[in-house]
């Protein structure tokens, strides 16, 4: 058998499960349960198969450059499979082309692609020996397509985000979204500091650095094993979080003593952000409608050893309803709205081929009605911060816009969008200070 094949089957896998509707992440993780990988592999796992989900428009373009069947005449386990050897070809640079296609092969050998492993082979040579002639697919020369093909998103919303920041923007944010995110941690002030916590990494050769304007932010230069191997996690001295999302919290300027609701808490980066910055003595009001995603967040304050957060199970468009005497209860509030997620498409791979127009205008209606619901629990000296990780200005700047518009009584502090960018790190984020006037 070829060497290295089971890493590709393994990719393949996670194909398979994130085509049927899983989350990338977790495919990643169920898929690996089943093999004893060393980091090295997974990291190459990883890259390969979040690779194939990120640039599927484009390796479809080349199955259709490539191969006497289009791709969505495909069965989909053999599209899937031609994505991970087409990936190796054309955005791995270090692996020979020989090793792509027999690994690749060798995989549809031991499998139920044992039949088509000819065929996958003659696809692979040919795509092979066009690369190398630099016979490329014909891709229409607009800007539109161009960008929706060579970036790999769907046209729809290349159109969008041209029309949201014109052409020159919308290229970078583009390709912003299929380089590899940083690692981000969040050191726990509660605990311990900056400076302990990159001497305990660096005692274990493990390479960070300090992210500039953040007090507490980390960034963890190369990962070479699994997170929750890394010094200090067990002990809650740190957690995973992305830097664009650490600046958030910060904009309620919370206090000791504080009486705070994070209105869609789970799992909960934000909520124990905030009870680092209230040194832990205050009211955190932590509400969520998701099982799942709640006990993420019981996990992540037990690790932490944050106690003054109350968790909630619960819609917080219901609190005034059914708590009516929490009305100008709070000091400060975070609506971290649910959103399109279009700020993390370099993080979610997967979110961009699940995303429609439809959906969009559902979540702006979830978005008014947390707004519109849990203003009014705010007290009239109080500060709401209002945020998403999308750059949809219809969730954002233009939600926010006509929200003030049909309330007079509430003033906008300031508010900021973080784009996506090839030459910054972080994910894109908007946010929106708030209070009475």
């Amino acid at each position: 058998m070829a060497k290295g094949f089971l890493q590709r089957k393994a990719a393949w896998e996670i194909l398979l499960k994130v085509s049927s509707g899983m989350y990338s992440d977790m495919a990643l993780e169920k898929v690996l349960l089943n093999y004893k990988f060393n980091q090295l592999d997974i990291a190459f796992i990883t890259e390969i198969s979040f690779g194939c989900i990120r640039y599927r428009k484009y390796l479809d373009l080349w199955i259709d450059h490539t191969s006497k069947f289009p791709y969505n005449k495909q069965p989909p386990k053999l599209r899937w499979l031609l994505h991970i050897g087409l990936y190796q070809l054309l955005k791995m640079d270090k692996i020979p082309y020989s090793a792509a296609i027999s690994t690749t092969v060798e995989v549809a050998k031991i499998t139920d692609l044992s039949g088509l492993s000819g065929v996958i082979n003659g696809i692979l040579r040919n795509a092979s020996q066009k690369f190398k002639e630099k016979d490329f697919p014909i891709i229409p020369n607009n800007k539109v397509d161009r960008i929706s093909y060579i970036e790999s998103l769907p046209k729809w919303l290349v159109k969008e985000i041209i029309d949201w920041f014109g052409f020159e923007k919308a290229s970078n944010i583009a390709a912003s979204f299929n380089k590899r995110p940083t690692i981000d941690l969040r050191v726990n002030s509660l605990q311990t500091n900056v400076d302990e916590i990159i001497k305990l990494f660096k005692n274990k050769d493990i390479q960070v650095s300090k992210i500039k304007d953040l007090i507490n932010g980390i960034e963890l230069e190369k990962k070479s094993r699994a997170i929750r191997n890394l010094p200090g996690y067990e002990e809650g001295k740190w957690v995973i979080q992305d830097r664009s999302s650490q600046w958030v919290s910060t904009l309620l300027n919370p206090k000791k003593g504080d009486k705070i609701l994070d209105a869609c808490a789970a799992p909960g980066s934000k909520t124990t952000h905030l009870a680092e910055m209230i040194y832990d003595k205050g009211e955190i009001w932590a509400f969520d409608r998701s099982e799942f995603r709640l006990k993420i967040l019981k996990e992540n304050l037990k690790r932490l050893n944050i106690k003054c957060v109350q968790v909630h199970k619960g819609d917080s468009i219901n609190i005034t309803d059914l708590k009516p005497d929490l009305r100008f209860y709070f000091d400060k509030i975070l609506i971290d709205a649910p959103c399109s997620g279009i700020g993390t498409f370099a993080r979610n791979p997967d979110a961009r081929w699940s995303l429609n127009k439809n959906k969009i205008d559902q979540l702006i209606s979830l978005q008014e009605k947390l707004l519109h619901c849990i203003f009014p629990l705010l007290k009239r000296t109080g500060t709401l911060v209002y945020s998403t990780c999308t750059i949809c200005p219809r969730e954002n700047n233009l939600l926010i816009k006509n929200f003030l518009k049909n309330n007079n009584h509430i003033n906008l502090v300031c508010e900021k969008q973080i784009l996506p960018s090839c030459t910054n790190s972080g994910d894109g984020f908007y946010a929106a200070v708030l209070n009475y006037i």
